[in-house]
């Protein structure tokens, strides 16, 4: 049983999203995490993942190892059990992505939603999306302390999502495609780091944060509304706001300015940073005959990467 889920990419409202306000989010099928679950003549459930250079025996690994946790969860989960497998059997589990590690693109999200689908298929049970949402949530808790839920919940659905913590999930209508480019600064975005450390300032002036994320909120409202009317041309100028004002919660980085920066001087229509920050990846809107000039001025400009996608 194979199953795969894609990437995703923040748009406008990371980190205020912690704090209760909008933020926008859509899915980055270009990259993905793949997962095959086939039975294994040993006994035990054993793990593959190459790209991390993991090959193991379940049971070996840390309860708070990301995969581990994974399956953890999941097998005392009600419509989970391998009850009836002939003793000496068990489970061979081969993990692949495409999607670059801790750069803000929910790699270990994409891999969680994977790895629960293919096991779920494999073992003849059928979890509903929602189902699927709230156990790789409960992992994201494991590894980025009080994450928004917006990584695991545009990967579970595959939809573009406006998410407001707490509250019913809202899939929206894109009224008119638009490209964007993602640049990778290739250095490892912590997001448990850098939402702590905004924890941390939200704590000692909660008027001036507050003040911020409702200045943050309301830039993913209208966004949202720019993009169901098919006016993504205006998405521009809101996103060098979000920059900045991301910028004020010091979760942006010399690398990530720089690449932003280079996209707005080689014709991209605005720029910022994308996901927790001081690393991790920067997105680009751009008109779509412009992409690839932008793509390599990023490169130029010291990205390890980029992804030319179109938001349809």
């Amino acid at each position: 049983m194979k199953t795969s889920a894609p990437a995703k990419v923040i748009l406008f409202g990371e980190h205020a999203v912690v704090y209760g306000r909008p933020a926008l989010a859509v899915p980055v099928t270009q990259v993905h995490g793949d997962v095959e679950v086939t039975d294994s003549p040993r006994a035990g459930i054993w793990i593959n993942a190459p790209d991390i250079n993991l090959h193991a025996e379940l049971t070996s690994l840390p309860t708070d190892h990301p995969i581990a946790a994974v399956i953890n969860r999941l097998f005392p989960h009600p419509n989970l059990s391998l009850l009836g497998r002939g003793q000496g059997e068990g489970l061979e589990i081969n993990i692949s992505s495409s999607i670059p590690v801790a750069s803000g693109l929910g790699s270990g999200a994409a891999v969680s939603v994977a790895l629960t689908r293919a096991l779920a298929s494999y073992l003849g049970q059928s979890l509903t999306d929602q189902e699927i949402n709230e156990l790789v949530f409960e992992v994201e808790k494991l590894h980025h302390g009080t994450p928004s839920g917006i990584d695991n919940t545009v990967i579970t659905y595959a939809k573009p999502v406006f998410f407001i913590k707490g509250r019913p999930i809202e899939t929206f209508r894109v009224g008119k495609p638009f490209t964007i480019v993602i640049g990778d600064t290739g250095i490892p975005a912590l997001t448990k780091e850098s939402v702590g450390d905004v924890r941390k300032l939200w704590t000692e002036d909660k008027g001036k944060l507050e003040k911020i994320f409702d200045e943050i909120g309301q830039i993913s409202s209208t966004a949202r509304r720019c993009i169901e009317n098919g006016e993504a041309e205006s998405l521009g100028e809101l996103m060098d706001q979000n920059h900045a004002l991301l910028q004020k919660l010091t979760v942006s980085s010399l690398e990530l300015d720089e690449l932003v920066r280079a996209a707005r001087n080689t014709g991209a229509s605005g720029a910022k940073m994308s996901g927790g920050g001081r690393g991790g990846n920067m997105i680009a809107l751009v008109e779509k005959e412009k992409a690839e000039t932008v793509a390599n001025a990023l490169v130029s400009a010291g990205a390890k990467g980029t992804i030319i996608t179109e938001i349809t």
